[in-house]
């Protein structure tokens, strides 16, 4: 006689799967091992064309719907999110058989308390990226990090950094929608919630998969 298929008391609950998504986001910040700690994110070109990458999620306030990222302010990505906000936001977690897509827009913000507070969090070696003397992307006659020779393999102080903070952003995109997809053998589940303006909450429902 074969086993009775055993399956998470979300599965056929709407109000559980929202719960269990949540869970599975916010343990991107606090677990680097985690698959959501490092999600794709794709932004619009000005051609229309997504542009896909991966990314470290560095927060979440599911209070606020925002997921927080940092990048360069002189990055491809910086100027497409100034002239299109939308982004998307994509998890795939092997083990708990579960992909997230979020979808919303990007407030860019390279100056306030917010980006201070995110520069002023990071870590030295973290913010070193951000002392590369071209923009990301910029092309090279041969390989190398973009960094000055005199801190390339060296973790730099913070009078070293204190020029290049003008060089970092945040990233706060604000989710409208949430889908979710649960994968079974026995049948997958699949939801999706929306932000209600007016009602001030999520709205969701179940999709076929």
């Amino acid at each position: 006689m074969n086993d009775p298929v055993s399956f998470p008391a979300y599965y056929d609950d709407l109000a559980l799967s929202f719960e269990e998504a949540w869970s599975l986001i916010a343990a991107g910040v606090t677990n680097r091992n985690s698959p959501p700690h490092m999600p794709a994110v794709a932004t619009v070109d000005a051609l229309g064309m997504p542009q896909l990458r991966i990314m470290i999620l560095r927060d979440v306030s599911r209070d606020a719907r925002t997921l927080r990222f940092h990048t360069d302010s002189r990055s491809t990505k910086a100027e497409q999110l100034r002239q299109n906000p939308a982004t998307s936001v994509l998890i795939y977690d092997p083990a708990a058989k579960v992909q997230i897509r979020m979808s919303g827009k990007t407030h860019f913000t390279a100056t306030g308390d917010l980006a201070d507070m995110a520069w002023s969090a990071s870590t030295p070696f973290a913010r070193r990226c951000y002392m590369a003397e071209a923009s990301p992307g910029t092309p090279l006659a041969e390989p190398s990090s973009g960094l000055p020779d005199w801190i390339a393999g060296k973790q730099p102080e913070e009078n070293h950094l204190a020029d290049y903070r003008a060089n970092f952003a945040a990233l706060l995109v604000e989710v409208d929608t949430i889908e979710w997809l649960y994968l079974a053998n026995s049948g997958h589940r699949r939801a999706r919630w929306q932000w209600d303006a007016l009602q001030n909450s999520w709205a969701g429902r179940w999709l076929i998969p």
